[in-house]
């Protein structure tokens, strides 16, 4: 029988937990045993009492529960407790599902690789039909999205909807949403839900029909080169093409109240789209919530985790959004983790079949090598700076 171990996350502000009571029910349905730490939970308000009714075992100890672990699911990627790296405490031959960032941390990868635990980073998860309901970059970035949406609305020192009364009439804010991917919709749709006028701009022209269905004006910037990749996310693209993007969201930056940035290349920095003279541009008051802030920021005032004021703008860098949120991001990637392990799992074993496009894609290190080409490129820039 595997052991499924769910630990406390031990980064800071991290307050979600990598299987809720529900969906350790359903492991323990399929023949699985579940380890939960104590206090697992609790940051998203599930007790140690409803993990144990719903048939899990509870452990005290945060390195014996790793220790024991045939998988090991978490959130985070591993940090360090009591002054010891937590992958330190997996067996070799273990399995660790998580987020990893694995391009902007290679070197984690490497360490997972030369302690012979078998990873899969969730952040890797195919962008394809078969294996969307595993995708949990999706699942939380679409309330990074809803939540940004919330925060522009809570800084702004306006009304969002229209409002018609005795004093006349107020009109609705304006909201542009750079960056149509999971997080822009869920913001536009938000915005537009609490009454904005919203428009919105991606690389990508297909999305287009997708930014009008939840209620924005598409931004058309005609782009000659490729915007696309394979699976579907946002390509890096050239310098001549930044420049005359950001040409084109001059003007439509200036008459926003909100600006809200998610475009994000995976591992690599975040494309600069709002320049510090836009920003100069925009009437006092006005804020930009910035989803990019992690990996450098879409505005060049951006500071991560802070709250910028510069010529009467608000520009605000928030990480980790989903953990604002913790007991429904828990649940959705909760789901998402149950998914992915019944799929690789058979006959009580987890099954490497590596020519599955899913396995293949997700499993980042297993029996002691790094399997990603392009983990291996980061690393070795890495190396070579």
């Amino acid at each position: 029988m595997l052991k499924i171990a769910v630990p406390k996350e031990s980064d800071l502000g991290e307050l979600r937990v990598a299987l809720v009571p529900d969906i350790v029910a359903r492991f323990i349905k399929l023949g699985f045993e579940v380890l939960v730490q104590s206090g697992a939970g609790l940051g998203a308000h599930f007790t140690d009492s409803e993990y144990e009714a719903a048939g899990a075992t509870i452990i005290n100890s945060a390195k014996a529960l790793w220790e024991a672990a045939d998988i090991l699911l978490k959130v985070a990627p591993p940090g360090e407790q009591q002054g010891e790296e937590e992958m330190n405490w997996l067996k070799p031959g273990a399995t660790l599902i998580s987020f990893l960032n694995p391009l902007a941390n290679p070197e984690q990868v490497q360490a997972l690789a030369q302690r012979k635990i078998n990873a899969f980073s969730m952040e890797m998860i195919p962008r394809t039909s078969r294996a969307q309901s595993m995708d949990a970059l999706s699942s939380q970035a679409n309330i990074a999205g809803y939540k940004a949406a919330l925060i522009a609305a809570a800084s702004l020192p306006r009304l969002f909807p229209m409002m018609t009364t005795a004093a006349g009439t107020i009109p609705p804010a304006k909201v542009l949403v750079v960056g149509a991917g999971v997080a822009g919709l869920q913001a536009i749709a938000t915005a537009r839900r609490l009454g904005a006028v919203v428009e919105a701009f991606d690389v990508r022209p297909a999305v287009k029909e997708e930014v009008q269905s939840v209620g924005a004006k598409f931004i058309e910037i005609p782009i000659e080169e490729d915007t696309a990749t394979t699976g579907g996310y946002a390509k890096e693209v050239g310098q001549s093409t930044q420049e005359k993007i950001r040409q084109v969201l001059t003007e439509h930056v200036k008459k926003s109240d909100v600006v809200i940035t998610t475009a994000q290349v995976q591992g690599k920095r975040a494309p600069l789209i709002v320049t510090e003279e836009m920003v100069g541009e925009m009437n006092p008051g006005a804020v930009i919530v910035d989803l990019a802030a992690g990996q450098g920021g879409n505005c060049a005032c951006t500071e991560a985790g802070k709250d910028v004021y510069y010529n009467g703008v608000t520009i605000i860098g928030p990480l980790n959004l989903p953990a604002t949120l913790p007991v429904d991001a828990s649940k959705v990637y909760a789901k998402n983790l149950l998914t992915l392990v019944k799929y690789v799992v058979k006959d009580g074993a987890i099954d490497f079949n590596f020519e599955d496009d899913i396995v293949d894609g997700t499993c980042v290190t297993y029996e002691g090598e790094i399997r990603n080409d392009r983990i291996k490129q980061a690393l070795a820039t890495l190396v070579q700076a």
